[in-house]
């Protein structure tokens, strides 16, 4: 009897157990719907890169001299050829004065010599004619063609001290120029080392002394950042890509990859890379994007549009997804074939097609092969903001 009990438990517990699992719940699970999108093959810096300016010049005295003007602060924009700093030049003022004053003298020279020298070379044509007619001597015709010789040498030789004349206008005007400091291009200045008064030298050679004005073109910024070797082989002058800067999150500027470095570099303890700059296309005006900003860079090696696509986090291992089948109400295991991929999106060629819904969560406890399912309130788009 007490066999027959404990044989009834049994099959009561079993019946139970069965009745429970025919009753329970589907599981709910988070669903992603197949879309259409961007899919990009993107390669990015291994370590932060850093803006940097297409011009920036340290610009520094070419002579010695006391600052008298100083005609612009740190922070102004200043036009190609404009004067920032004058030193003191009355000294070279009052030499290229008497340059010019000089040059006049050997003018009026000039004129005088050679108005002598046409004077006797006419005296010389007119001894010859009256020789011919034996009206005059011959030490008279020989005096008067040594004359009008040394006449037109003296003419050659003031026309060589007026060269020398303007040569020495045009070294002083360079002497006077040396003590002004113009900007070589457009520009904003980041920094002035000097005050009105002050007494500047240039550099001597082979030491480093503060620039009079350190001048940066902010109108053609790049970025130059560290991407691995393997990476930029890949890489192509031309090419896209994307900046973004941590002092602006969400930003994302776009640009043109303008030089790879012919070289790798190879720091100990770190990966051997190349350094890649790109380009910014176009900085927004109300952006006060500063050279020197830490910065990322984004390659684009190959960009498919309006491709069938979903988000790589939602891959299993051997390109495989949960997808759900509305008959069943059961996930199922499904094989795609990959196209481009990176760490957002991946593009699907084959075995996957939009509309079809997938698991979001691989993470969801009880969601396998083959489990019954139940989507989770209203299938969730996923965004596409792709850095």
């Amino acid at each position: 009897m007490r066999k027959v009990m404990v044989v009834l438990v049994i099959l009561m517990g079993a019946a139970g157990l069965l009745f429970w699992k025919g009753t329970a719940d589907p599981l709910k699970v988070s669903l992603h719907r197949v879309d259409q999108g961007s899919v990009e093959d993107t390669v990015a810096n291994t370590r932060a890169g850093t803006v940097r300016a297409c011009q920036r010049s340290k610009l520094s005295m070419q002579t010695g001299g006391t600052v008298d003007a100083l005609l612009v602060e740190a922070g102004d924009r200043v036009e190609k050829g404009q004067l920032l700093l004058r030193l003191s030049d009355q000294e070279y003022q009052a030499a290229v004065d008497q340059a010019k004053a000089n040059l006049q003298v050997v003018l009026q020279k000039r004129a005088e010599i050679c108005f002598g020298a046409d004077r006797d070379l006419r005296e010389q044509s007119r001894q010859e004619r009256l020789a011919a007619k034996k009206l005059t001597s011959e030490e008279a015709l020989d005096s008067a063609k040594t004359r009008a010789a040394m006449s037109s040498l003296a003419c050659k030789a003031a026309e060589a001290q007026i060269e020398e004349a303007r040569a020495l206008v045009k070294l002083s005007e360079v002497n006077l120029d040396r003590t002004r400091l113009v900007a070589p291009f457009a520009g904003v200045v980041a920094e002035i080392n000097g005050e009105i008064g002050e007494y500047v030298t240039p550099s001597p050679p082979g030491i480093v002394t503060p620039p009079a004005v350190d001048l940066i073109d902010d109108q053609c910024l790049y970025v130059r950042a560290p991407i691995d070797e393997v990476d930029t082989a890949k890489i192509k002058v031309g090419m896209p890509a994307r900046v973004t800067l941590d002092a602006f999150r969400g930003l994302s500027l776009s640009g043109k990859v303008s030089r790879i470095a012919p070289y790798v570099q190879d720091y100990e303890k770190q990966a051997r890379t190349v350094d890649v700059e790109v380009q910014i296309d176009d900085v927004p005006e109300d952006l006060n994007l500063l050279v020197g900003y830490s910065a990322d860079i984004e390659v684009i090696l190959e960009h498919h549009e309006d491709t069938t696509r979903i988000p790589t986090e939602m891959i299993m291992e051997g390109n495989t997804v949960l997808r759900f089948d509305p008959a069943s109400k059961t996930l199922e295991k499904v094989t795609f074939t990959p196209g481009l991929s990176n760490w957002v999106f991946t593009e699907i060629t084959a075995g996957l097609e939009p509309g079809d819904h997938i698991l979001a969560a691989l993470d969801t406890e009880g969601a396998v092969e083959g489990a019954e399912v139940m989507p989770e309130g209203a299938t969730a788009a996923v965004s596409d903001n792709q850095r």
